[in-house]
C-alpha cells in the first residue's frame, strides 16, 4: 500500500497546520528546537555548509558548471549594458536565478536517487519538475536580456 494512501485527509491537514504553525510562530517553540544560540557562530557554519554545497554541485553538476561559466561571461556584460539599477537587477539577478534552482533541481535529484534508485514514476516526475523549473528561468533570463536589448538597440 502507498504510504500516502494509509494517511486520512485530517491528519495530513493537521500535520501541514501544525508546520505551518512551528514556520511562522516567533517563540521559542519546540517544533525547531536549537541547542545552540544564534549568532556569529552559527552564521559562519551555515557558510561553510552553503560552500560545500556550491563546491558538491561543481564537482558533481555539469549544468551547474555550464551555466556558471555563461553567468561568469554575462554577469560582467549585464552591469556593463544595464542603464541603471533596475536594468543591471534584471540582467544580473535572473542570471543568478538560474544557478539557485539548478542548486535545487540538483539537490531534488540527489535525494531522489538516494531514496529510489529504481525508476518510479513519481522519482521521474519530480526530477522533470525540477528540470522544469530551470528552463522557466531560462526563458526568464532570455526574455529579459532580448527585452533589455532591444529597448537599447532598436
Amino acid at each position: 500500500m502507498d504510504r500516502l494512501a494509509a494517511v486520512s485527509w485530517p491528519e495530513a491537514r493537521a500535520k501541514l497546520y501544525g508546520i505551518i504553525a512551528c514556520c511562522f510562530s516567533s517563540s521559542t517553540s519546540p517544533c525547531m528546537p536549537s541547542s545552540e544560540p544564534r549568532g556569529p557562530r552559527q552564521i559562519a557554519r551555515a557558510m561553510i555548509w552553503s560552500f560545500k554545497g556550491l563546491r558538491a554541485a561543481w564537482t558533481h553538476e555539469a549544468s551547474f558548471r555550464l551555466e556558471t561559466y555563461l553567468s561568469m561571461i554575462f554577469f560582467p556584460v549585464g552591469l556593463w549594458i544595464g542603464q541603471g539599477a533596475v536594468e543591471k537587477a534584471l540582467l544580473c539577478g535572473s542570471l543568478l536565478l538560474v544557478l539557485s534552482i539548478e542548486l535545487l533541481n540538483s539537490a531534488i535529484e540527489a535525494v531522489v536517487d538516494k531514496v529510489s534508485p529504481e525508476f518510479h514514476e513519481l522519482a521521474g516526475r519530480a526530477k522533470d519538475m525540477g528540470s522544469a523549473a530551470v528552463f522557466v528561468l531560462m526563458v526568464n533570463v532570455t526574455l529579459c536580456w532580448g527585452l533589455v536589448l532591444w529597448q537599447r538597440f532598436s
